[in-house]
């Protein structure tokens, strides 16, 4: 049964020129140079140059007056569906981790890890069907290098997806030469797996190697627990043997597919700033990175062309046509421009924020001078959203006289001390690190104890709170933390 009702709804409208903005603030310098050359390549009104075609406000109200009234708008859904900022990121703790994966330059130089296991697997397999079999495991294989997928999921995908009736047993044999590949480890399906196929392709007449084997394929629960005393007794060896065997266990790399996905490795290209500060003795000087990107300008030709159009009193349907291309290109061109120009003023914004914020800081780069700073704090400075300075901060760097610095860098939480005196929670983690760095690792510091030297330093704060810290500085807990 049909039914007829009134319903209100309150809709932000976004111009396409105001979408083109918000995507282009999102992207670092060295994909913005590649935006603007894409752009120049598909829109013959756009060109090089700073010299634009001087046109009077009249005639472009006249030419441009028809185009707006049936200009379109388009809703922020219709253009950017995932682009919906959570509540936990405009708190305190600003970032997840899949921000962390944005902030990556994914520019790396060579083939990806996935190409570079295909090409290497082409020349191991026999048959088409082990080629095609192996390309969709590799397909599944995820950028830490391990098939966290079990293969009998895999099976049915074939079926379902490829019309290709497989067995598991097919599919482990495929996988094995796989395993093989470089780097060694790659197609685990588990940490064991993969640290034993790393051992496997090591000298084990060095008896360390010999006896790390050992140790991870028979007692690898109590090596992951540090019950080091349970494996010297089972296994019948001294301390000293123990200790060379994890020496080599520590040595291998529980993500072999990572050096192809760090953006810091060699394989990939250096990171290229966004911001540039320089210091002197006058104070600072914050420009952008302009790098290689062009002045960009309407088209002096296509100008003139649609002007000529305009004169001409008799046009047929071709010419129409010819006119409307004409305009949509100088129009993109124009939206393109202005969008551009936008982005430049945005970041400027934002960052000259940051620097008047965390004044104190970049003098010298000292990180007990960092203030407790969040997304709201630059917002209400700049005037501008806090989504918008998201999305500034995210994936861009700065460069300054003491290094290159993510802008998410500037951003914590803020403690209280005993004094009542507000500090960055970076000053707090910088202790932790301090001294854990400098923990006997024989007897490592639980949580109980880190929380105890904090609060006799003056900082309030609870045991939990020092446990999110450490695990964000990636540390795990004392007992994983103890050595032989």
């Amino acid at each position: 049964m049909l039914k007829q009702k009134l319903q209100q709804k309150l809709l932000q409208k976004l111009s396409p020129q105001q979408i083109q903005m918000i995507k282009l603030l999102e992207v670092p310098t060295l994909q913005i140079e590649q935006r603007i050359k894409k752009e120049l390549e598909d829109n013959p009104a756009l060109e090089e140059g700073n010299d634009e075609e001087n046109v009077s406000p009249e005639e472009q109200e006249e030419e441009y007056e028809d185009d707006d009234k049936d200009q379109d708008e388009f809703t922020l859904d219709d253009y950017m569906e995932d682009d919906d900022i959570p509540d936990y990121r405009l708190q305190a703790n600003n970032y997840s981790r899949d921000d962390d994966r944005k902030a990556e330059i994914p520019f790396s130089a060579g083939s990806s890890f996935h190409e570079h296991l295909e090409s290497q697997f082409h020349l191991r397999a026999i048959t088409d069907r082990q080629i095609i079999l192996g390309e969709f495991i590799i397909g599944n294989i995820d950028e830490d290098g391990y098939l966290r997928r079990e293969l009998s999921s895999i099976v049915d995908d074939l079926a379902f997806l490829q019309n290709i009736t497989a067995t598991e047993a097919e599919l482990e044999e495929v996988l094995a030469v796989i395993q093989d590949l470089d780097p060694a480890g790659v197609g685990a399906r588990d940490l064991r797996e993969t640290l034993l196929l790393q051992l496997k392709k090591k000298d084990h007449s060095f008896k360390p190697l010999e006896l790390a084997y050992l140790i991870i394929d028979n007692y690898f629960e109590e090596f992951s627990k540090k019950h080091y005393d349970k494996i010297i007794a089972k296994m019948d060896i001294s301390e000293q043997d123990l200790k060379a065997a994890v020496d080599e266990i520590l040595k291998l790399n529980p993500k072999p597919g990572g050096i192809y996905n760090d953006p810091f490795s060699r394989i990939a290209q250096p990171i290229i700033p966004d911001f540039i500060l320089e210091h002197s003795e006058e104070g600072f000087d914050l420009h952008l990175n302009s790098r290689n990107l062009p002045e960009l300008r309407l088209s002096t030709s296509y100008n003139q062309m649609l002007k000529t159009y305009s004169r001409n009193k008799s046009i047929n349907k071709e010419m129409k046509d010819t006119v409307m291309y004409v305009k949509q290109k100088i129009e993109s061109a124009k939206w393109f421009i202005d969008a551009i120009k936008q982005r430049q003023n945005t970041l400027l914004l934002t960052m000259n924020a940051i620097l008047e914020y965390q004044y104190d800081y970049f003098i010298d780069g000292d990180e007990t001078k960092l203030k407790p700073m969040i997304l709201k704090d630059v917002a209400e400075m700049t005037g501008l959203d806090i989504s918008t300075v998201s999305r500034v901060a995210n994936s861009k760097y700065i460069q300054t006289h003491f290094g290159i610095l993510p802008l998410k860098f500037f951003f914590s939480e803020g403690l209280q001390t005993d004094s009542g005196e507000e500090v960055s929670t970076r000053e707090i983690k910088r202790i932790l690190q301090d001294c854990l760095d400098n923990e006997d690792k024989r007897k490592p510091l639980t949580d109980e104890k880190l929380t105890a030297i904090l609060q006799d330093k003056g900082y309030q704060i609870a045991r939990r709170t020092v446990a999110k810290y450490r695990e964000q500085l990636n540390i795990p807990v004392a007992r994983l933390r103890k050595e032989v």
